[in-house]
């Protein structure tokens, strides 16, 4: 069966990470493609920066290119202090008339704890999200689409049309890796788009990852550094700071 584009990208990501070079003879056998489609999706991955293009293949950019990611129930129980100090930080941005985007995460979800009782207006692509957004007595609107089933999130076309009608003052973002090559990206095509659009949408960006993202590049970039600010327990390189604002909580 043939291969999608995302999946043949997330392949050649996953051999890079493994052997930091691959030839087109290699990846044409590996991904059962001709010549032609393996060098279009080589050119594509060099142009976003997840790669590095060379005369009959390619070579890694010396970072980690991971396609694999844990779900929600492994998440919550990895780096708890981490994403707690987080959380918390972020939730204290929020202010009265804000009209927040919350993406889905188990970072973001832990910022619902520590939101104030002030008046605020959530969208959200999380089931779970809004729920205890509503159970706790704020106004949260949910975006339509298809349930991702490995990190409960709302994704797809009707979920991408919804948000373009709005305009948020802050967005919460999660993230699963964050790199100067690679930007924020995210292992799920559909779930960066959504991210992207929300992005695009919202004055203030805020991306939440801890230190375990940064260094990693997964298959799909929504963002490039400067265009969110990073909340995080500490930076695992100061070379971040120079690509945009990075705020450390422990």
């Amino acid at each position: 069966m043939e291969l999608l584009t995302e999946e043949r990208h997330s392949i050649i990501l996953d051999t890079l990470g493994r052997q930091r070079s691959v030839n087109l003879t290699e990846l044409c056998t590996l991904l059962d493609a001709s010549e032609s489609t393996v060098r279009r999706d080589l050119a594509i991955l060099a142009e976003n920066g997840m790669l590095v293009k060379v005369r009959g293949g390619a070579m890694s950019l010396g970072e980690n290119f991971t396609s694999f990611e844990h779900n929600v129930e492994e998440k919550a129980n990895m780096f708890v202090e981490e994403k707690t100090a987080i959380a918390k930080y972020a939730a204290s941005l929020i202010e009265d008339g804000d009209f927040v985007y919350l993406d889905a995460g188990t970072t973001t979800e832990k910022m619902i704890d520590y939101i104030p009782s002030k008046s605020v207006t959530f969208v959200t692509n999380a089931f779970i999200n809004a729920k205890r957004l509503a159970q706790r007595g704020h106004r949260v609107l949910i975006l339509p689409g298809e349930v991702k089933p490995t990190t409960e999130a709302i994704v797809g076309s009707e979920a991408v049309i919804a948000l373009t009608r709005y305009n948020f003052t802050k967005c919460f973002m999660g993230v699963n890796g964050i790199s100067v090559r690679g930007g924020f990206s995210t292992p799920d095509m559909s779930e960066a788009t959504v991210k992207s659009t929300a992005i695009t949408c919202s004055k203030e960006v805020y991306i939440l990852g801890d230190h375990s993202k940064f260094g990693k590049i997964t298959a799909a970039k929504f963002a490039e550094l400067k265009k969110g600010q990073i909340i995080t327990d500490k930076a695992t390189d100061k070379k971040y700071f120079n690509e945009t604002s990075v705020k450390e909580v422990l």
